[in-house]
Formats: structure tokens, sequence, C-alpha cells
């Protein structure tokens, strides 16, 4: 079996709306998002999840998250809470990836939407039409994504490919950054976002740095 990268793609869980007047940045996460962090916790332990390095936005709910999650992963795991995950495009969060040392074999993201569901919408590629809408749809607060991507191995010249294949659908490279509303979302909006657990799998497809289409397997789960 080809060697595989697995990419895990984390969402903040639900925030605090309470005070109006708290930056966007600096609201914390709400009663509903630290049950749903426990559940995580649990799931994330229960799956052996154990990514080689943490890439953590610095918004307050995207660190609690995080917080609330460590202790099911391996102890010592290192984390970069990275500025650029506050609002950085699908283009922004993958050139970030790419530049990961080719030694890193896992890496898990949390981060915010919409660059996170176009992110991972985009890698998949093709796949059931009906599970990628619900994917674009459904990319809740809490979401928990999972992709086996092949491994890129070396050039002809010995020098490790990019951690991700150069080529990716158009959505990763051209949809603009911009941050998650900092207004209240409609209720028919936050119904989505219960705190349910769903898991789906789907076999979908990237493409490799020659533009060939490879197998990628993608599970998300949503608490």
């Amino acid at each position: 079996m080809a060697p595989v990268r697995r990419l895990y793609v984390l969402r903040h869980a639900k925030s605090s709306w309470d005070d109006p007047d708290l930056p966007d940045h600096l609201r914390p996460l709400a009663r509903r998002g630290r049950r749903a962090v426990i559940a995580l916790e649990r799931h994330m332990r229960a799956m052996g999840i154990a990514p080689g390095l943490v890439l953590c936005s610095p918004a307050v709910r995207a660190v609690q998250t995080w917080e609330g999650v460590a202790s099911g992963l391996p102890a010592g795991t290192a984390v970069d809470v990275d500025d650029a995950l506050y609002g950085d495009s699908a283009g922004g969060l993958l050139r970030r990836l790419r530049r990961l040392p080719p030694e890193v074999d896992s890496v898990l993201v949390v981060g915010h939407n919409p660059g996170l569901e176009d992110l991972t919408v985009g890698l998949v590629g093709h796949g059931d039409p009906g599970l990628r809408r619900r994917l674009e749809t459904k990319f809740a607060t809490g979401a928990l994504a999972t992709l086996d991507v092949p491994a890129p191995g070396t050039t002809s010249g010995g020098v490790p490919r990019p951690w991700l294949p150069t080529s990716c659908p158009a959505r990763c490279e051209t949809r603009p950054a911009r941050r998650e509303s900092g207004r209240r979302p409609r209720r028919a909006w936050r119904d989505t976002h219960e705190a349910t657990t769903a898991t789906a799998w789907r076999r979908a497809s990237a493409a490799d740095a020659n533009g060939r289409r490879v197998p990628c397997r993608e599970r998300m789960t949503v608490l």
C-alpha cells in the first residue's frame, strides 16, 4: 500500500455571543461548545489520533478548542499558534501546509470557516455529489474531517515534494480570504450546528504533483 499523509481539519467548537461588544477574535466557547470539546476529546482519544504537528488559529475559541482536545492526543504534541490561520483563505491554508517539513507525516489544523470548509472540499475533489454538498453546507462548529493523501515522495533529483499536491481544485486557490461573520448567525443556520454526532465516509480524489487523479479518503465527524 502506498504511503499516505494524514490531514485532520477541525473547526473550532461553538463560540459565545453573550457579549456583543467583544472583538471577534476574543469570543470564547459557549456552553454548548465546551460540551462538544469534551466529546471531541473522547473521540480523538478513542480513534488514536496522533498528529505530528498542530496548527492552530490564535482566536480564543480556536485555542480553547485545541486546549480542550489536547489531552486526547499524545503528550508533547508540537503546536504552532499561527496568526495567519485566523481568517486565512483555503489557498493560504494550502500554501501553509505545503511548507511543512517532509518528516511531518500528519497534521491537525484548528481554525475557521470558510477557509477550512473550502480547503476540505477542494482537496477531496471528485466524489459523491450528495456527500460533497453535505460537507459544503454542514461543516459545522466542532466538525472534524480526516483526509488521507498519498505521500508525494521526491523529485528525480531527490528533492522532497510539497507536503500536499501542487495541483489542487481551483476553489482552493482562488476564493478570497474572509473571516467568519462578526454578526450573530440566523437561527436557521444555527440549527444545523446542534450538538449531534454523524459520520460520513467518501471515496474521492485529489491531484498529485503531475496532475493525475489519486485516491483520497475523507471522513467527517460532527460533534
